[in-house]
């Protein structure tokens, strides 16, 4: 990963020293991804529905200690990685730094094509 000036990444929002933690909002309509995951597993009968989505919600946790992990994908539009396979799925998300908060847009499984707004 290319260095900055300061020797960290490139990324303007990386703080080493970083001592509060970003807010993380949810979008309203992230409420209907995850009704939308849920459906899926149930259907396909997936082993450990609730441990699983416990741990989809938990990863976006990381949010807070480095809202500019994610990977730059149109504008100020990032996309988090959680999981792999058939466990894998995406967040979608803008970090606001003059707030200091995360607002994720959408989540999806890796899987899906695209989001569906």
């Amino acid at each position: 990963m290319p260095a900055n000036a300061a020797g960290g990444p490139a990324h303007a929002n990386y703080n080493p020293a970083r001592k509060t933690l970003a807010r993380i909002e949810l979008a309203p309509e992230v409420g209907d991804d995850i009704d939308r995951i849920l459906q899926h597993l149930e259907d396909y009968e997936a082993a450990h529905v609730e441990q699983r989505l416990r741990e989809l919600i938990d990863a976006l946790s990381v949010l807070e200690h480095n809202p500019a992990i994610g990977r730059l994908v149109q504008g100020d539009l990032r996309e988090l990685i959680i999981g792999s396979n058939a466990r894998g799925y995406v967040a979608l998300y803008c970090y606001i730094a003059a707030i200091d908060t995360v607002f994720v847009l959408a989540l999806r499984s890796q899987r899906e094509a695209g989001y569906t707004r």
